[in-house]
């Protein structure tokens, strides 16, 4: 085993080099020269002394909260289909009811044809909005 001085001695790329053998993949990006040998090193002691004892494994853990599932703060919605021909879709905006029906080949609002819900959006807004965000899709 090489002892830590000689590990001193090794450039960053040689560091990288040793990672990628000791954990069978590159080390994280970010991660500093120095924290490289510290991990080196332990890697090669752990693996000529046995690691850390099963004891104090478990006494590590009890410091290390368990996973748990929690719902995120914010879902993500899930991508849907465009709605179905023959569809209206009705929003309030400003005081204002706004309809536009679903057609095969795009949507009609006040009767103009659109390619898209956003460029819909965008005409009764002003602003750039997602059409199905802005319809409640």
């Amino acid at each position: 085993m090489a002892n830590i001085s000689s590990e001193c001695q090794l450039s960053r790329d040689n560091l990288i080099d040793a990672w990628i053998e000791a954990y069978s993949g590159p080390p994280p990006k970010g991660l500093s020269t120095r924290l490289l040998r510290y991990a080196i090193h332990y890697n090669r002691q752990a693996k000529e002394y046995g690691g850390l004892r099963k004891s104090t494994l478990r006494q590590l853990g009890r410091y290390v909260p368990a996973p748990h599932k929690t719902s995120p703060a914010i879902e993500t919605p899930t991508a849907t289909a465009k709605p179905m021909p023959g569809t209206r879709l009705v929003r309030e905006w400003r005081g204002r009811t706004h309809m536009v029906d679903v057609r095969s080949d795009g949507f009609l609002y006040e009767g103009k044809s659109f390619g898209s819900l956003s460029e819909v959006a965008r005409t009764i807004t002003g602003a750039r909005w997602s059409g199905p965000r802005f319809f409640g899709l």
